[in-house]
């Protein structure tokens, strides 16, 4: 999912937060944030400026109402000015719910305006900006959803950016009405959101302590986060394939809403093998995929996939066009209209079959590939990748979930909805396929996976192959109590596990700078939160804590996974425990790992975390 959505989930919340406490409200902190996660994808838009500008602003609550003007809070903003109007209320607020009313004032958003209409423009951003709509209105007390669109984007074509005293400047109306009573309820529904995800948190760490109890003893461990002994080439392929989705004489063309598989595919795959001595190179070696989520590049994973190759894995890394970076660029430059077409759900699980096609074709020939082990591989996917794997393992498009669940997205927390459901449109097409599993791929990790709704449990429960999900207890994106927490008990394969990173987030386990190629080393990557291919670089906050150790997780236990079920290396299995995720284990971002998770027990976490001390 988009990095904007993360960044203006936290950046509203501050805002929020401070200025109602200011009038009172010290017990809630959530709900307008949360409502505004939920843009995501949108068609451009040219905004004339306005007229108006708000003067006012009432805090209603019930049939009592407060007001303040907007210039006093201009003064006090730029210079610490407390006229009369201020002042009746600043009696009553303690000097640091002040200086935090000041600073969210001038928080600033560094974001371009277009990005911002492309952003807000949208069916699903409208959905959101309807429900803040109903807490925050102008004078005339209708919904205020396009005069907050108008407000945030005209405000981000100011030369100071994009900040609270900005939007209220550019507010279409001489008034901003800020319905208490509804805001409240907003944030009630995310606060009880927010403590049953604590409640699954906790439930994990209580399970994960039970598990280390009956875990194999780990002899002469390593540090699977280290760098292995191999150097590796990498090299870069084009692949096109000429016939993905073309319409035939026999098979007419699919609805116009699935035109993302009428343009043929035309994709980059970087290709990382080991060198490996010819004397002591193994006849076949393993081979893994990786899968980028929506919005990345073949770079995003690079870290993980010059360790592997590192440890003698061949790693196949495909850009998927139509929801790489490249899309993302174009989307915020006003070149596309939406961040993925619903064709991706389909293409890109065939971008990775007809790559394995293509090397299982050449290897008849071609030596490079003749050592590849393609009928036995590996695969890794993050958020949307995550699904990517998913599919690939088995699980196919559940129709009938998206048909259940996308009707009204209005009141939803859970912003990845969003995406899942433009995957309906693919449902009445003759030429797009529910079902992609490949038999070749005999193992999965997911990470930060959307699942819930357009896979369901009845397609999690149909794989029948090794699979690992992971998830960050401070996802907003895709939130692991939705997306993985509760579709990891839907699971019914025998080896299965479920990795929680705490407090990771939904890019916790992105990597930003390349490794070198020919890497051979054991240092840790580098994180890099400014150096992603949109406009708008993610804040510290966003990525949330140690990055680094969160890849440093990440590529400890996906080679422990592949070594085991991939390489068939059976003294890797002791290192997929509840046991080797506690000594790697970092203070400020810990990771747990379990094979068995009740779903009554995810209700069930406070209560159990007594027993076993954990301070949280």
């Amino acid at each position: 999912m988009t990095a904007l959505s993360s960044y203006v989930s936290h950046i509203f919340p501050r805002w929020r937060t401070h200025f109602l406490s200011f009038f009172g409200d010290r017990s809630r902190s959530l709900g307008l944030g949360l409502l505004l996660a939920g843009f995501s994808s949108l068609g451009a838009i040219t905004i004339a400026p306005t007229s108006y500008a708000a003067d006012r602003i009432y805090v209603a609550y019930n049939i009592l109402e407060r007001s303040i003007s907007v210039k006093a809070l201009e003064d006090y903003a730029q210079r610490g000015v407390m006229d009369e109007d201020l002042a009746v209320y600043a009696q009553y607020a303690n000097p640091k719910v002040l200086e935090n009313l000041r600073s969210a004032l001038q928080a600033k958003a560094d974001v371009n305006p277009v990005t911002v209409a492309q952003f807000l423009y949208s069916p699903q951003g409208e959905a959101a900006l309807k429900r803040l709509g109903q807490v925050i209105q102008p004078e005339s007390r209708i919904s205020g959803y396009q005069a907050i669109r108008a407000a945030l984007i005209l405000a981000a074509r100011d030369p100071e950016g994009l900040t609270l005293l900005n939007f209220l400047r550019r507010f279409p109306s001489k008034g901003i009405r800020i319905d208490v009573e509804r805001s409240l309820r907003v944030a009630g529904e995310a606060e009880q959101l927010i403590n049953k995800t604590k409640q699954a948190t906790q439930a994990i760490i209580q399970v994960a302590s039970e598990e280390r109890i009956t875990d194999p003893p780990l002899t002469n461990r390593i540090d699977l986060r280290r760098s292995g002994p191999f150097g590796f080439d990498k090299q870069t392929i084009t692949l096109n394939d000429p016939n993905r989705g073309i319409a035939t004489p026999s098979a007419p063309a699919v609805p116009a809403s699935t035109r993302g598989l009428l343009k043929g595919r035309i994709y980059k795959v970087d290709i990382y093998t080991p060198r490996l001595e010819k004397a002591t190179a193994p006849r076949s070696l393993p081979v893994v995929v990786i899968s980028h989520g929506l919005g990345s590049d073949r770079d995003s994973f690079a870290y993980l996939a010059s360790h592997l190759a590192s440890h003698g894995f061949v790693v196949l890394v495909p850009e998927h066009p139509g929801s790489d970076s490249k899309q993302m660029e174009a989307l915020l430059q006003g070149n596309a209209s939406e961040v993925s077409e619903p064709g991706e759900f389909a293409n890109r699980p065939l971008d990775i079959s007809y790559l394995l096609d293509y090397l299982e074709q050449q290897s008849r020939t071609n030596p490079t590939y003749q050592s590849f082990n393609l009928q036995r591989v590996g695969v890794i996917g993050q958020s949307f990748g995550g699904y990517t794997a998913l599919a690939l393992a088995g699980a196919s498009i559940n129709f009938p979930e998206l048909q259940a669940s996308c009707t009204n997205l209005e009141n939803t927390f859970n912003i990845s909805l969003f995406l899942q459901c433009r995957a309906l449109q693919l449902q009445h097409s003759d030429q797009t396929r529910s079902d992609f599993r490949d038999p070749r791929i005999q193992a999965a990790i997911a990470l930060n996976p959307i699942t819930s709704t357009v896979l369901g449990k009845n397609s999690l429960s149909a794989i029948q192959i090794p699979t690992m999900i992971v998830a960050g207890s401070s996802d907003t994106v895709t939130p692991a109590l939705f997306e993985q927490i509760q579709p990891f008990t839907w699971l019914t394969t025998l080896d299965k596990y479920l990795v929680q990173i705490d407090p990771g987030t939904h890019f916790s386990v992105i990597g930003d700078v390349p490794a070198p190629n020919n890497s051979n080393n054991n240092s840790k990557p580098a994180s890099n939160p400014n150096s992603n291919t949109t406009s708008l670089s993610i804040p510290p906050e966003v990525i949330g804590p140690d990055p680094a150790a969160a890849q440093g997780y990440t590529k400890a236990l996906a080679l422990a996974f592949f070594k085991t079920y991939i390489a068939q290396q059976s003294n890797f299995r002791p290192y997929l425990s509840a046991t080797y995720a506690q000594s790697i284990s970092e203070t400020n971002l810990r990771v747990d790992l379990v094979r068995t998770l009740p779903a009554d027990q995810l209700s069930q976490g406070p209560a159990r975390t007594v027993a076993v001390g954990v301070k949280r």
